[in-house]
């Protein structure tokens, strides 16, 4: 007898994501006033910047890009006066021998300006292959640079992170900013020339063949502003997607997402957040086509007029034959500048509006990286003393600090423990000046550090925070950090046997030069546990006099915790140390415990009068042995 398995009981459908709006300053289209008339009013600007930009990169590549521009219009000027006279000779009177004889000269210009502007264009897109790398680098360059550059604070300000997403968009439309920019050069110039000679012709072909192009140029400008309006609106969107992708490819969390059967609700997450942002996409979509319909109509309607005027020219004889012949090319080149002119005006518009985002983000990290002073503190330091430090994260209500007092001393252990949000890790941020205190001061040796290079204080601090990097690097630079205190690698060595690691190490196929990066490049990969011993060998490779251990341990095991601990214990002479910690056990090593709890140091002391205090502390180690 076949039995059926019972039916699935009645469960609630996944949670859609959660809808992303910002408000504030950041949170507004900075095109949503701007009229038609502003809009284009920006390409001067934008010239005068891609100018500026290419010039600091590449100087030579420039001055060929201008010289190839100029060489292009004199040839379309050569080439069309050239057309000029050999209709005229062409279609005048005489025998066909001599008209073709005559016309002969003529022909030859026609010819080497023709070659003129084929190697003058190959000469540019050379200056452009030039130029543009270069562009590209520094734009991302500086984009990671202004990021790594700006106090810690920054990331949780209001729009900070999608202002830096809309930057990156920036540095990817830095490629095709130098090629719009030379070809609409390339094609003022060419305009320029057949607008000379049409107007040399007749007077009223140049206003007619403006109007042919002008509907062109305007639909595009319109339509870039759309898609900018589209690609505003997504911002906070794709920034969300693309972090939920990273985090759902990234191996290291592959086996979260496979045994807690995650696999199916990220996929339809994500296949949930990019449909709504397809919707906006697909929203604007009529408005595209309402847009190019209108303006390809009028542009239409505007090039027949134009092609009926010059008819009307030759055939009421207002023109001659020869002058005509000649007009019908003028025009076909005239209108083919003129639109080249147009759309690559438009396309520098476009691209001005994400790299406005790109400078607008570098302005705002600008700001936002440190000014603090350039009091330089002392090599060695002997105290630091915090004196009612108040902290409090941007968009929050309470202080994750508020009002601390504490002093450490040179030779001390300092452990801090406290519940979960209590402002432990808040506490160190403040001490090593990652953070500055709202209220209150942090005195390294006297020194203010909200007065004090901070680059000077960094030299002096090292820090295991709870969430440290696995970085892509070999094993050597993931220890020195890319800071080699010498040219030989005894002083790795000796951070490597602190912690226990020597054996793994020398296990690994290429010992310190073994590349860490194992899913990318074909590197090895640590255990979480060796990961962490590495980034403890890390703090003591530094040789600093503060020393910063947050959750230090908490991926080891026994052995490797107590390695850790005694290394802690001999070093602690030369240098202020301070472990954060939940394992209240290893708080023994200390010479003093800070309790915390709701941004406060509530209680201090050593290990054993806390623990018969009867406090949080007392109550802690209680639960720890219950456990």
């Amino acid at each position: 007898m076949t039995r059926t398995a019972p039916p699935e009981p009645d469960t609630p459908p996944p949670p859609p994501p959660a809808t992303i709006t910002f408000e504030g300053k950041y949170g507004e289209n900075p095109l949503a006033g701007a009229g038609f008339g502003a809009m284009c009013r920006r390409l001067p600007a934008v010239l005068a910047h891609t100018a500026r930009m290419a010039w600091a990169v590449d100087r030579t590549g420039v001055l060929l890009l201008l010289l190839c521009q100029l060489l292009t219009g004199g040839a379309a000027a050569l080439v069309l006066a050239s057309t000029a006279e050999a209709m005229r000779h062409l279609l005048g009177a005489g025998p066909v021998t001599e008209r073709l004889h005559a016309s002969l000269p003529a022909l030859l210009a026609v010819t080497a300006g023709a070659a003129a502007g084929r190697i003058s264009g190959a000469l540019a897109s050379y200056a452009d292959g030039r130029i543009t790398p270069l562009l590209i680098t520094e734009a991302d360059v500086a984009l990671v640079g202004a990021v790594c550059r700006v106090e810690s604070a920054a990331y949780g300000e209001d729009g900070f992170s999608d202002r830096q997403e809309a930057a990156e968009v920036g540095v990817t439309r830095t490629r095709t900013m130098v090629q719009d920019a030379q070809r609409f050069l390339a094609a003022l110039i060419r305009m320029a020339a057949a607008a000379g000679v049409v107007t040399t012709l007749h007077p009223t072909m140049l206003p007619l063949l403006l109007l042919a192009v002008l509907p062109a140029g305007a639909g595009a400008v319109l339509s870039a502003r759309v898609d900018y309006e589209t690609h505003y609106l997504n911002v906070g969107d794709r920034n969300v997607r693309s972090m939920m992708r990273w985090w759902a490819t990234y191996s290291r969390y592959g086996d979260e997402v496979r045994a807690n059967g995650m696999t199916g609700y990220l996929l339809y997450w994500y296949r949930a957040l990019s449909d709504r942002i397809d919707r906006r996409t697909l929203t604007a979509a009529p408005r595209m086509l309402r847009i190019t319909l209108t303006t390809a109509a009028l542009g239409g309607l505007f090039l027949c007029l134009t092609w009926a005027v010059l008819a009307w020219l030759a055939v009421t004889g207002r023109v001659a034959l020869p002058v005509a012949a000649t007009a019908v090319v003028a025009v076909q080149t005239a209108l083919a500048a003129l639109s080249q002119f147009v759309q690559n005006g438009a396309a520098m518009f476009h691209t001005s509006l994400y790299l406005a985002d790109m400078r607008s983000f570098l302005g705002l990290a600008a700001e936002r990286a440190p000014r603090r002073g350039t009091a330089a503190v002392p090599e060695r330091v002997d105290e630091i003393r915090l004196d009612e430090a108040v902290y409090r994260y941007p968009g929050k209500d309470r202080p994750a600090v508020d009002g601390v007092s504490l002093t450490l001393r040179r030779g001390e252990i300092l452990a801090v423990v406290g519940e979960n949000g209590s402002g432990k890790s808040t506490l160190t941020r403040l001490l090593t000046g990652i953070l500055l205190p709202d209220k209150g001061r942090v005195l390294w040796d006297g020194t203010d550090l909200a007065g004090a290079d901070p680059d000077s204080v960094w030299r002096r601090t090292a820090l295991v925070p709870q969430n440290f990097a696995c970085w892509p690097l070999r094993v050597r630079e993931n220890v020195t950090l890319g800071q080699p205190r010498t040219y030989d690698d005894d002083a790795v060595w000796e951070a490597v046997d602190a912690v226990g690691m020597r054996e793994p190490v020398e296990r690994l196929p290429q010992g310190l030069d073994t590349l860490l990066a194992k899913e990318l490049w074909g590197g090895a990969e640590l255990s979480g546990g060796q990961w962490q011993r590495l980034a403890c060998a890390r703090a003591l490779y530094r040789d600093t006099p503060l020393v910063i251990l947050d959750e230090p341990t908490s991926q080891m095991d026994p052995r490797g915790e107590h390695q850790i601990f005694e290394r802690i214990r001999r070093g602690a002479a030369g240098r202020m140390t301070i472990v954060v910690t939940h394992q209240l056990e290893n708080t023994r090593c200390a010479d003093r415990v800070v309790v915390m709890e709701h941004g406060r140091i509530v209680e201090q002391g050593t290990y054993e009068e806390l623990a018969h205090a009867g406090g949080l502390f007392a109550d802690l180690v209680r639960l720890a042995g219950d456990r």
